[in-house]
């Protein structure tokens, strides 16, 4: 399935960049968008993994020069780092003859050298744009269908649980022991297996770095290096405390989340419905899909996200900083009846929120106290857009 707003929010950005950079993790879709895309333009796509179309850029520079009137569409284009200097000379020589926008569409894995490379040699030049799986604004048919199977399409959209099941241990398999070693890193792929699972465990956990780094055997320093993979690949998020009020003590280190609830669950064995409501995670695995889906549906260049918690245990599961300097304070409950309860009420007083929402598996929507009410996810994106 086709997304309608990123399909439309690409083709007004590839009107107005020279390089577009489309990115998310594998399988999620960026291929079946772009060749939709294409389409509407005259262009040619290679796939940088295939062999043959790698042989096709060996000379990048003529290639380019020969399609110099279509857009050309690099698909992985982090196999071959070295070209985005090529594409800056292309991009600068079309610029001094008057052709501005619409030269290339990048699609990447959002491995830590390609952002790297294409952000010191296409600045000014490019624009970025990220592909999430599937969320509930655009798939209403079944909350608890997206939350068991999760996002990626080939997951969703599986004959029953089992399937669905089966290919998220296969994507997780290949991701470790193909698609990761061939971005660089050189990190065994049970050792990276096992600190994945751990992060599962530890859903929505405030990170210790240490304890992880005692179980695998390794410091510090090389577990926030394991996440900051796994971050950047788009497979986890790290949410930032919010440092509002100097004279609490806070909680400062970032809760971790696998984005990706089907992940979450393939990680912990956890094949449906029925095994999800009886397993420990459930609570912050809800509270985990509630909040990829309104950060994947939010416009990051107005908003930012944190959550807020004290060493005494006050705390908001996500706070919202909005244009005109409005705080919001979001609650995740599973529960049918959710309450104002006192924790998250001075927790909001301590950062001054402006408006309080407590997003429930319901659908109505009722005030709970003053510029405080409960709602169901749907109503809250709809709101936060």
């Amino acid at each position: 399935m086709v997304k309608r707003d990123k399909f439309l929010e690409l083709k007004e950005l590839i009107e107005i960049f020279p390089a577009v950079a489309l990115l998310g993790p594998r399988q999620v879709g960026k291929t079946t968008l772009a060749v939709e895309l294409s389409k509407n333009y005259d262009s040619v796509y290679l796939d940088l993994e295939a062999e043959e179309d790698r042989a096709r850029i060996a000379n990048p520079a003529y290639y380019f020069e020969s399609h110099n009137d279509k857009l050309v569409i690099l698909d992985e284009v982090q196999r071959i780092p070295g070209l985005f200097q090529e594409l800056r000379g292309v991009i600068d020589k079309n610029r001094r003859a008057g052709r501005e926008a619409g030269q290339f569409l990048l699609l990447g894995s959002a491995s830590i050298d390609l952002l790297k490379q294409s952000g010191e040699t296409l600045a000014g030049r490019i624009a970025y744009s990220e592909l999430s799986p599937i969320t509930f604004s655009e798939y209403q048919e079944s909350i608890d269908t997206l939350w068991v199977r999760g996002g990626f399409p080939k997951s969703l959209l599986a004959a029953n649980d089992k399937k669905s099941l089966v290919w998220r241990k296969n994507f997780i398999r290949t991701y470790l022991e193909r698609d990761i070693p061939q971005l660089g890193p050189r990190i065994p792929a049970e050792t990276l297996r096992r600190f994945w699972t751990m992060l599962a465990h530890l859903q929505g956990s405030p990170l210790n770095a240490s304890n992880i780094a005692a179980s695998l055997g390794v410091d510090g320093k090389t577990v926030m290096r394991y996440l900051d993979l796994m971050v950047d690949l788009l497979l986890a998020r790290r949410l930032q405390p919010l440092h509002k009020n100097i004279g609490k003590r806070l909680i400062k280190s970032p809760k971790v989340y696998i984005r990706d609830s089907g992940l979450l669950h393939a990680l912990l064995g956890i094949g449906d419905k029925e095994a999800l409501l009886g397993h420990p995670v459930v609570g912050m695995s809800w509270e985990g899909f509630v909040i990829e889906n309104i950060l994947s549906a939010m416009d990051h260049n107005q908003n930012n996200a944190y959550f807020y918690k004290t060493s005494s245990g006050n705390e908001i599961d996500l706070v919202l900083e909005r244009p005109g300097s409005e705080i919001w304070a979001v609650e995740v409950k599973r529960t049918r009846a959710p309450q104002f309860t006192k924790g998250y009420r001075l927790a909001s007083q301590n950062i001054g929120a402006s408006r309080n929402f407590i997003i429930y598996p319901g659908t109505d929507r009722f005030p709970l106290a003053e510029n405080t009410e409960a709602l169901g996810l749907l109503d809250f994106i709809k709101e936060v857009r």
